[in-house]
Parts: C-alpha cells; structure tokens; sequence
C-alpha cells in the first residue's frame, strides 16, 4: 500500500516520523518502506487551501492509496469531545465560506445559491468520508473548518447554532475535498488541544494532545502496514 501521511505543520507528525525513521528502510527523501509499503510524509501548510493544494501537487499523487491526515483541534463540547481524546473526523464542511450577516451570522455559499449542497463532493453540504479502507477504534466526528479559528462567544454561538458539529479545525474540509475529487481513500486524525471559546491561549494543551496524536497514529502505522507494535 502507498500511504500519504499528511500534517499542516511537522510539530503535529514530529514523533510518529521520528517513528517511522526508526523502524523503516530509507528509501529516499520522500519514501519510508515497511514490509513493502510505502509511507510518504508530507507537511501541508496550516489552512485548508495549503492542503488541498498540497495534495493535488504531490509529485506520486496518482499513485497514493491512501491519504491521512494529522493535526490538532479544538472541541466544541468538552463533556462529548474532552481534550486529549482522539478522534476521527468522517465528515466535514466550509464553516465560513460564504456571507456575513448584519447580525453576525453566516449565509453559506449554498444558502447563498452560489453552490449545491448535493453535488459531488457534498451531501448536504457536508463532505462525508464514509469510504474508508480502515475503520479504526476511535471516537467518529463531525468538524467544522474554518479559515479564522473561532474566539469569541457571539461567533461561536451562533456557528454551534447553525451547524451541529463536535469540532473545529482550519484543514479538514480541504483534506477531505481534495481525496474525494482526486478519488483517494482517506482518515482524517484530530487530536483535542483545546476547547473552542473565548480566545485564551494560556489553556491550551497542545504538548499532551501532540503526544496523544502521535501515539495514535504509530500505532495507526503499524496495523496498516503489519509492523508488530510494541
């Protein structure tokens, strides 16, 4: 198997590569073989834009498997989602693509009639990732992604009042866009840092939810690719 093994930024992947170097034949810059799969690493850039470019110029695109991606997120319910849980993201949207209200509130480009909700790849708006090769054990979410992470409690409200969804991210739409029109099987990883609210920087908990992912994804790693994991 050719797997795509993607983050916005190396912090988020720095541990599962470390992994990867440890236990793989190092096949070139790009590739980690274990027992003849094929791992690509690839930092995307923070931002949905930057991944969905980022994959459709990846080099061995046409050749990828499977793509997963890593990262980090913010919860909107921290009794249903708590920090430091992983989860899997298998569906997700544009939370602010579209038009500001004089209140606050968001027109997206499908109430806006600038898009349909129900063409490829949305369902009702949604990009759902129900196709997945590997359905792990962990907890399976809806995400938002945003452009501007969320931080005050008017914005947060009113997207929690118009989209019922478990978390927030600024990659998963585009991650999840550019499999399905590249027609890529694909995971969607997010580990929990923080709850969304009122932007206070000081509560979040980026080391513990990293380490978290990382454990996650190592493990991920080797059932995938049958490395005995220890």
């Amino acid at each position: 198997m050719n797997i795509l093994l993607t983050s916005p930024t190396k912090l988020e992947l720095a541990g599962t590569l470390d992994h990867i170097e440890s236990i793989a034949e190092n096949k070139s810059y790009l590739e980690y073989r274990i027992n003849g799969h094929s791992i690509y690493p690839l930092v995307t850039g923070v931002g949905a834009m930057n991944t969905a470019f980022a994959l459709a110029r990846f080099p061995r695109i046409n050749g990828i498997q499977l793509a997963i991606h890593c990262g980090i997120a913010g919860t909107y319910d921290i009794d249903d989602v708590p920090i430091g849980e992983v989860v899997e993201v298998v569906r997700s949207r544009f939370a602010d693509l579209g038009s500001e209200n004089s209140d606050g509130s968001l027109l997206d480009v499908f109430e806006l009639g600038l898009s349909d909700p129900n063409v490829f790849p949305y369902t009702d708006g949604w990009i759902e990732n129900k196709d997945r090769p590997y359905h792990s054990d962990l907890k399976e979410v809806s995400d938002l992604t945003v452009n501007k992470v969320n931080g005050t409690p008017l914005s947060i409200a009113l997207v929690k009042e118009k989209y019922d969804a478990h978390i927030e991210s600024m990659e998963c739409a585009g991650f999840l866009y550019a499999c399905r029109m590249i027609d890529i099987k694909a995971m969607c990883i997010r580990s929990i840092s923080n709850k969304v609210e009122a932007r206070n920087r000081d509560s979040w908990q980026i080391p513990m939810a990293v380490e978290k992912l990382n454990k996650s994804v190592i493990k991920l790693i080797h059932v995938l690719t049958r490395e005995r994991y220890v």
